[in-house]
């Protein structure tokens, strides 16, 4: 046994294990790729993978307007849980706003708030949560919960009772949370999916030196880039109509709002991923160059999105970067039309956004793939 190491691991092994250390070490694409996606992977699992909910957009309806409701908001608003966002006059514009996204949960304080406490009736306040994402208004929910029970404990012994919560889910009243899943891994789905199909077919015909053969043809270059994005993007909008159905038919998504506006986001991210992966196949030499480069953009794209953590618990500096991340806005469609039924006039910024990324990016690709035809 001793001898059969020795001749495994003598001299000659040494030497050529010395040899691939240097051969790896000249390799400078190899080097970063051992390197470079693990540390950004790791900090996008640390930082955008956050479990904690804080930085919660908060809308008050105090209809009071007494010393004893601005304590109860005070007491809401002390931890960095909930960010008071605005003060609404009436309870219909505050569910216009939950509607719109830009909250996340309202409090109604009724105008009988602090009479009914000093006449010693219990005070019951309303709370609406914006359940699309069914963990977050749990979690929220029971931050609520405790910073009214707080308030209770400061109040034992005193004369005014205790405050009542009586809390309404909107938009997922079951909270499936399934449905917040499903609409944020879509985009997702689609848009490496189409990338990973772009670039595999791009670079499958530079290996076998059919992109040569292109050139003897008398079709022209803009022809040839319109023959190749055109058939990927019908078989990537029929995937897309497969997993809606299942969507509906598996999970039980609802479909409230009008559907032509999910289908054009989607139109849109499958161009943004046929753009990706066309530009991705004009970097690349071979496939596993193409594997190398996706490391370096799929992850930071699916952890950047917002599709299973919300972009609110997210690092302040971190957020800014997830206006750039199509998936990010096709989640807002997604979750704003099939759950809540927005429309046009509250998707539009998101939808513009997409509109003008899935442009970029296939512009970008197009002229990269039609300078190295010619």
């Amino acid at each position: 046994m001793t001898r059969a190491a020795r001749a495994l691991f003598g001299g000659r092994f040494w030497a050529l294990a010395l040899k691939e250390l240097r051969q790896i070490r000249r390799d400078r694409r190899l080097t970063i790729s051992l390197i470079v996606p693990p540390v950004l992977q790791v900090l996008l699992f640390g930082f955008a993978l956050d479990s904690d909910v804080r930085n919660l957009q908060l809308g008050i309806v105090d209809e009071s307007r007494t010393p004893e409701s601005r304590e109860l908001v005070a007491v809401l608003t002390q931890n960095r849980t909930f960010q008071l966002a605005g003060s609404y006059t009436t309870p219909a514009i505050l569910g216009e706003e939950l509607g719109a996204g830009r909250l996340d949960i309202g409090v109604v304080v009724p105008y009988d708030f602090a009479r009914r406490r000093m006449r010693g009736h219990p005070a019951t306040v309303q709370v609406l949560l914006n359940a699309a994402n069914a963990n977050t208004a749990q979690i929220a929910q029971g931050y609520v919960e405790g910073a009214v029970a707080s308030l209770n404990r400061d109040l034992l012994g005193t004369r005014p009772p205790p405050v009542e919560l009586h809390t309404a889910f909107l938009y997922n009243p079951g909270l499936v949370n399934a449905w917040y899943i499903v609409t944020g891994v879509f985009g997702t789905l689609i848009i490496l999916n189409g990338s990973l199909v772009a670039a595999a077919t791009m670079i499958r015909e530079k290996e076998q030196g059919t992109v040569e053969q292109l050139l003897m043809t008398p079709a022209s270059a803009l022809e040839v880039v319109t023959a190749k994005l055109v058939p990927l993007f019908i078989l990537l909008m029929a995937m897309v109509g497969l997993v809606l159905l299942m969507a509906a038919v598996v999970f039980g998504v609802p479909f409230r709002g009008n559907g032509l506006l999910v289908l054009a986001a989607c139109a849109c991210c499958v161009l943004t991923g046929i753009g990706l992966g066309t530009f991705v196949s004009t970097l690349a030499r071979s496939a596993n160059q193409t594997q190398l480069i996706s490391f370096f953009i799929n992850p930071p794209l699916a952890m950047l999105s917002g599709g299973l953590t919300p972009i609110e618990a997210m690092p302040k500096w971190v957020q800014p970067l997830t206006l750039l991340n199509p998936i990010a806005h096709f989640a807002k469609i997604a979750r704003n039309v099939l759950l809540k039924g927005a429309g046009l006039d509250v998707v539009y910024p998101n939808l513009l956004a997409l509109l003008a990324l899935a442009t970029l990016f296939v512009a970008i690709s197009a002229w990269r793939f039609r300078s190295q035809l010619s």
